[in-house]
């Protein structure tokens, strides 16, 4: 069972000490594997397992002389063995530990985050449920154009968020590998069967071949997933900004008693959690490209990629973790403004139906560029004069005498435009509804 979302279970991952443990637990089942294989004495790692123990301080004051951060746990841990610290690491290189444990530590990393998303369709999936027949006005280029509803904009980030857990599931896999190949990745020193066992311990899947490292291009992949679901995350806090401004106001982030929006300003209610999702996502997609940088390693391996993945691999999990929590609770708490929603979607009068009209004259034998020009007529009449678009297509003879008023008046019935939203809602969350 994942837990609830705190800032410390994932920041806990990335600690000195459960990094030196992840690297203990990874010796360890080499251990074991090599017992199993014959390699080293049947009786050792289970004494190693109760001797071994990792001293963070001790360990560090050994790295400020050796300036090796795994030969300095190697030897803190082997001393603690006694006679069997000869067979601690025994066959292994540095990356075999570094890498295997990275990917034990990513894996973890991303269970956490797809609990996190869980959390935030389950909130998607209530509030769309709650808005389905909530009309707005759609808009593109920022501009009017057709009636949807609230519900509609709730299912489309569903429907994604669902891509992007999938798109994670699939990253986990990647990044869920191990290697024990040795120095260049030919297993000179231990058999393949070892590898094989001490991944299975592990939880892991043997990479199928690799260098000295396990090939970065997995690691892109993992960081890469994290940044697109930052800017999904990213795009619906645009979209909340958006409904927040002044001269829309149809959807607001909540506002505490007592908060303040301005220093200067008492009247102002900002944004402010959606504009630090837009920009912490920035953060993300830079940290992929980082990933992407470390993809190109000279030969067998260099170390180039190693200060950029200490510092990205916390960075960006962390912060994910953190911006995925923040939109679940944004979203859950969004005040939304149904009269404000309505008296947009009138803003035009009923030029909106627009594309209604085109085709209902279209149906009844005209061209579609006569329609076409025939509607905008009426159309350019309400954005300069003003007046009800219905009210000036009624007085307009060329198009009554194509149009009964019984049929303009159709024309212009909202409910028109929702008739297959139950179709859609299947098709996002799935049928029975």
């Amino acid at each position: 069972m994942i837990p609830r979302y705190s800032r410390e279970v994932m920041a806990r991952i990335w600690t000195e000490e459960n990094k030196f443990a992840s690297w203990l637990k990874v010796e360890l089942a080499a251990m074991e594997a090599m017992a199993e294989c014959g390699i080293i004495p049947k009786e050792v790692p289970a004494r190693a397992a109760g001797k071994a123990a990792c001293d963070v301080e001790q360990i560090l004051a050994i790295e400020a002389k050796t300036h090796h951060d795994v030969a300095a746990f190697v030897d803190q841990v082997a001393a603690c063995l006694g006679e069997d610290g000869r067979y601690f690491h025994f066959g292994l290189t540095s990356s075999d530990v570094l890498d295997t444990a990275l990917g034990l530590r990513l894996k973890e990393a991303a269970d956490l985050l797809l609990a996190d998303l869980d959390e935030l369709l389950a909130v998607l999936k209530e509030r769309a449920d709650e808005f389905k027949d909530l009309p707005m006005v759609g808009r593109t280029h920022g501009v009017h154009a057709e009636p949807i509803t609230l519900g509609l904009k709730f299912a489309l980030w569903y429907a994604e968020f669902q891509r992007q857990r999938a798109r994670l599931t699939a990253a986990r896999e990647t990044i869920a590998v191990g290697k024990l190949s040795g120095a260049v990745g030919t297993f000179a020193h231990l058999p393949p069967e070892v590898e094989a066992k001490t991944c299975a311990r592990l939880g892991l899947t043997p990479a199928a071949i690799s260098t000295q490292v396990i090939q970065r291009d997995r690691h892109a992949e993992y960081f890469l997933t994290l940044a697109l679901i930052g800017a999904s995350v990213e795009k619906v806090a645009l979209e909340i900004r958006h409904l927040q401004r002044t001269e829309v106001r149809e959807a607001e982030e909540a506002f505490a008693a007592g908060q303040k929006g301005s220093s200067a300003m008492p009247h102002k209610r900002n944004p402010v959690l959606s504009e630090n999702l837009c920009g912490l996502a920035r953060v993300l997609r830079g940290n992929a490209l980082a990933a992407l940088e470390d993809v190109p390693l000279w030969h067998e391996r260099d170390i180039s990629h190693s200060s950029v993945e200490r510092l990205i691999a916390p960075d960006s999990t962390v912060l994910l973790d953190f911006m995925l929590t923040r939109l679940t609770r944004l979203l859950k708490n969004l005040q939304v403004y149904p009269e404000n929603m309505s008296r947009n979607l009138n803003l035009t009068h009923g030029l909106v139906f627009s594309q209604s009209l085109l085709l209902a004259l279209i149906d009844k034998g005209l061209s579609r560029d006569a329609a076409y020009w025939l509607v905008q007529r009426p159309a350019m009449r309400v954005w300069q004069e003003g007046g009800e678009f219905a009210q000036r297509v009624k007085e307009d003879a060329e198009i009554t005498g194509h149009l009964t008023l019984a049929e303009v008046e159709a024309i212009f019935d909202l409910n028109r435009y929702f008739r297959h939203i139950d179709t859609i809602f299947a098709r996002v969350f799935g049928g029975g509804r």
